[in-house]
């Protein structure tokens, strides 16, 4: 999604500069049973997708449409932008959350891990998804 933009950017710099970073990340939970992982993170989904901005001035939404979720987006930006948070959520499909997120088995956020490291990102910034602080400490 990035790579013409970074290597346009990335031929402007002064070489003085050093290496480019590329920072990346999400939502992380680990757990064998995904589906309540899914669940916890769909509502900040939503509220990115559908409630920063008005229609047509929301970057995440744009950049959701941009990853092959155009109707998704659109959908969810109505139902929350109508007041209807509840269905804008029940809305966000799994297969989005799972996209953009480090969410699931250990062994699966690993490997998705490992695909940031070799896309070239050089700081992963996640967002631990736990009820409490000692749990997202925990996790990380």
């Amino acid at each position: 999604v990035w790579g013409e933009a970074l290597a346009k950017g990335a031929a402007r710099r002064a070489d003085g500069l050093g290496s480019l970073e590329i920072a990346a990340g999400g939502m992380c939970a680990i757990g064998e049973d995904v589906k309540p992982l899914l669940d916890f993170a769909r509502p900040m989904v939503a509220l990115y997708v559908g409630g920063m901005g008005a229609r047509g001035k929301n970057f995440y939404n744009d950049l959701i449409a941009s990853y092959g979720f155009e109707a998704e987006a659109a959908l969810v930006q109505d139902l929350y932008l109508e007041g209807r948070r509840d269905e804008a959520i029940a809305a966000v499909p799994d297969e989005l959350v799972r996209a953009i997120s480090l969410i699931g088995p250990a062994s699966y956020v690993a490997e998705r891990v490992a695909a940031f490291r070799e896309a070239g990102v050089t700081t992963l910034a996640v967002t631990p998804l736990a009820r409490y602080s000692a749990e997202r400490v925990a996790l990380m």
